[in-house]
């Protein structure tokens, strides 16, 4: 019984681990295995509700590990990756900024995206706290573009 467990973990382990079963695996639908893939694509564009957060966090260390300062051009994301670089418009007023994910949140329901104060400013939405606003990913292009 015992001679039984071990082939069957060795079998599971080089499956996961080989190219060619593990790609079998994938096809058979057992893809949360690995979603190493999920980490390295980038985010589709979508439209959310944005909040700000700033001077009760200012100075304190962010989920990155970078320190956190409410006038720079950074937000927080539930899930993207850190460092990743985004382009936020404000959809009442057309304003855009580009920011850097560089923490974990909003942990309010209904907001999916909090920002800096200074990113909030940039795109006027400081006056009424949450804004409906697009996020565009600039993954593999020049921020600024």
């Amino acid at each position: 019984m015992t001679l039984l467990i071990w082939v069957i973990v060795a079998f599971t382990f080089s499956a996961v681990t080989s190219p060619c079963l593990g790609s079998w695996i994938k096809s058979a639908g057992a893809d949360a295995l690995d979603d190493s893939h999920r980490e390295s694509a980038c985010p589709s564009p979508t439209t959310v509700r944005a909040s700000y957060y700033g001077p009760g966090f200012n100075g304190q260390r962010t989920a990155s590990g970078r320190i956190f300062r409410q006038a720079d051009l950074t937000a927080a994301h539930r899930s993207w990756r850190f460092g990743t670089k985004v382009r936020v418009t404000n959809l009442r007023n057309g304003r855009d900024v580009v920011v850097t994910i560089t923490d974990r949140g909003p942990y309010v329901r209904g907001r999916s995206l909090d920002l800096s104060v200074g990113a909030a400013q940039a795109i006027g939405a400081t006056g009424s706290g949450v804004v409906s606003v697009r996020l565009d990913p600039l993954c593999g292009t020049p921020a600024d573009s």
